[in-house]
């Protein structure tokens, strides 16, 4: 797992392992955002075993799953408000990182006014396809 830095306070990445959550409290993250449903993929580790093995290693842990077809407004501000008020830095991870990237982006166009074209351009240049982002963006404004 190799989380990508999109604040000082967020960086995103793939799904993680057991491991990977003793390296994360190593490396001084103070919370873990998991945007991944459970059973998506045989053999991924659970919310319940990840929270666990968090809690063990220090960490505050919170299970938000999303599905990119599917992300509510109320979803992208908890997910905001998890981002300003958790204990920093934050990982999040989906499958690929792209969701919780989705989500944080969403944040800033939807509550904070940020062109949803120029956040899809820094994603791009970090590997991050976030093309759904402006249509997503509309359709929560709509949303109360």
């Amino acid at each position: 797992m190799q989380p990508t830095q999109i604040t000082p306070s967020l960086s995103v990445a793939e799904q993680i392992s057991k491991s990977d959550i003793a390296e994360l409290a190593k490396a001084g993250f103070g919370m873990i955002i998991n945007n991944r449903p459970d059973g998506e993929e045989p053999g991924q580790l659970s919310a319940a075993e990840a929270e666990a093995e968090a809690k063990k290693q220090g960490l505050e842990y919170r299970y938000l799953p999303v599905v990119t077809g599917n992300i509510t407004r109320q979803q992208v501000a908890e997910f905001q408000r998890l981002v300003l008020r958790g204990p920093g830095p934050i990982l999040a991870h989906c499958r690929s990182g792209t969701r919780c990237y989705l989500m944080w982006a969403a944040s800033r166009a939807l509550f904070d006014g940020e062109s949803a074209l120029k956040l899809v351009a820094e994603a791009a240049v970090k590997g991050y396809d976030l093309r759904v982002l402006p249509s997503l963006v509309e359709k929560l404004q709509g949303e109360k």
